[in-house]
């Protein structure tokens, strides 16, 4: 008998340190499951504000995508504003990997009518099962933004917009609030808006100037409106009134022979390893510089806008290039011939002003150099920006005397005049820039213009007279 109960009560030792070992094992990976890293949150709009309807868009990643919970509230004034729920994804959530779940859906005033202007918080909470799912890990991130629910507001302050088929124009308005993004839109191109404190124009900080252009290629009827659009989607636009003027544009026909395409085709692809030129076919390899590269080049051109200075660096008309013969001109249609048959129909968008060879090239008005190399169809180019979004381009060097950052003066030399790049003939190619999109040079070429149609609003909005 005594044998009997010391038999149990060293089975019962044994099972209670079974238990003990598994509290401590259980309790072991208790301790270590909850240092485990929750999901990974990666919210990315909205960034500061909410609007009337406004892209809330978030990726979750977690191992496997397993989550036990995630959701998204907006709180404002106390109330918490579902926005989103794991449990009723309604359409809003995709995996965008097999650990990675991708959400976005809109919110603002639209979504959430109770939504008021003023601050609110964003909190994200995603968890993810661990331990056989005993137990959760929760991750947390929140974002204060604020919620603006007014369009900005607009007024058109200067008057007689005459606009140049091809041409440009220029608009002073005032906007607020000051932080919002404000330009013009003419069809689907938007020309920045600039302190107008940039054009010498003091006393109140929320006036702007903006350059823009009816391009050669655009309807004569194309929209023209000022418009301010905030960073919570919230848009006001303003009527400019305005008058264009159309223009006739050239057409030409422009033999191509085999010594052309020799000369230029290997040296634009020599100095342009970016694009894969046929070296066996002459032809082929001009029509993809002529295509594929003349638009790269045009929208790296376009790029430099971004550059641009807020000062406005100029108060009188742009110097053409002294006793030159103009060769063509903007907008001209060309058509490329080769062995009496069309290859190939591109726009010339500038003019070609020939002298003599190698004839010094002068900046056409003070400026900072953003472009001094070799550019493709241009070979060797320089532009020069003149702030507000306005840039001159000087194509086909056959040398340079500048690099990118220089300040150069009207009429200082910034190279000599050649023939390299997609060029016939030694000559300089030149056009003008508004917002990075070509213009004809015409309009900056007359004092009489830049009087009428530049200095006369400044001078009206309180800016100096030239």
């Amino acid at each position: 008998m005594r044998a009997i109960i010391a038999g149990m009560r060293a089975l019962l030792k044994f099972l209670l340190m079974i238990v003990l070992l598994a509290a401590v094992g259980l309790g072991g990976a208790w301790w270590w499951a909850g240092r485990m890293s929750g999901p990974s949150i990666d919210l990315k709009r909205p960034d500061r504000f909410v609007g009337q309807s406004t892209s809330l868009e978030l990726t979750l990643q977690a191992p496997e995508g397993r989550f036990s919970h995630a959701s998204v509230t907006l709180a404002q004034n106390g109330v918490n504003h579902d926005v989103f729920t794991l449990a009723a994804p309604a359409g809003d959530a995709k995996k965008e990997a097999a650990d990675r779940l991708y959400i976005i859906k809109s919110i603002g005033r639209k979504t959430i009518p109770d939504l008021r202007s003023g601050p609110a918080r964003i909190t994200v909470r995603a968890a993810r099962p661990v331990l056989y799912g005993l137990r959760e890990i929760e991750s947390v991130e929140t974002r204060d933004v604020q919620v603006r629910l007014e369009p900005p507001q607009l007024g058109v302050l200067s008057t007689f917009h005459f606009i140049n088929h091809g041409g440009s124009e220029v608009v002073v308005y005032r906007v607020t609030p000051e932080d919002v993004m404000s330009g013009v839109r003419v069809g689907d191109k938007e020309y920045p808006g600039y302190p107008a404190k940039g054009a010498g124009i003091g006393g109140d900080p929320a006036l702007r100037v903006a350059f823009f252009a009816l391009l050669h290629d655009q309807p004569l009827d194309a929209p023209i409106q000022v418009f301010a659009r905030d960073e919570a989607g919230n848009e006001a636009v303003a009527a400019l009134d305005n008058r264009v003027f159309p223009k006739a544009y050239q057409k030409s026909r422009i033999e191509i022979d085999d010594r052309f395409l020799n000369r230029v085709v290997p040296a634009i692809a020599g100095n342009t390893p970016s694009i894969d030129v046929p070296s066996s076919d002459p032809l082929a390899g001009f029509l993809k510089i002529n295509g594929d590269l003349r638009r790269a080049n045009n929208a790296y051109i376009a790029g430099l806008a971004a550059k641009s200075s807020p000062e406005l660096m100029f108060m009188d008309a742009f110097q053409q290039l002294g006793d030159s013969q103009v060769e063509a001109k903007f907008a001209d249609t060309r058509t490329y011939v080769y062995q009496g048959k069309d290859v190939d129909q591109q726009v010339h968008l500038g003019f070609d002003l020939a002298v003599t060879a190698n004839v010094p090239i002068k900046a056409a008005q003070k400026g900072v150099i953003v472009h001094a190399a070799y550019l493709g169809i241009y070979g060797n180019c320089v532009i020069i920006d003149h702030g507000m979004g306005i840039q001159s381009l000087y194509g086909h060097l056959s040398s340079i005397d500048a690099k990118v950052g220089d300040r150069v003066e009207k009429g200082q030399v910034i190279g000599r005049s050649g023939m390299t790049g997609l060029a016939g003939g030694d000559h300089l190619h030149f056009t003008m820039l508004v917002g990075g999109q070509q213009v004809t040079p015409v309009d900056w070429w007359s004092q009489q213009w830049m009087e009428d149609r530049v200095l006369r609003k400044i001078k009206a909005a309180g800016g100096p007279a030239s």
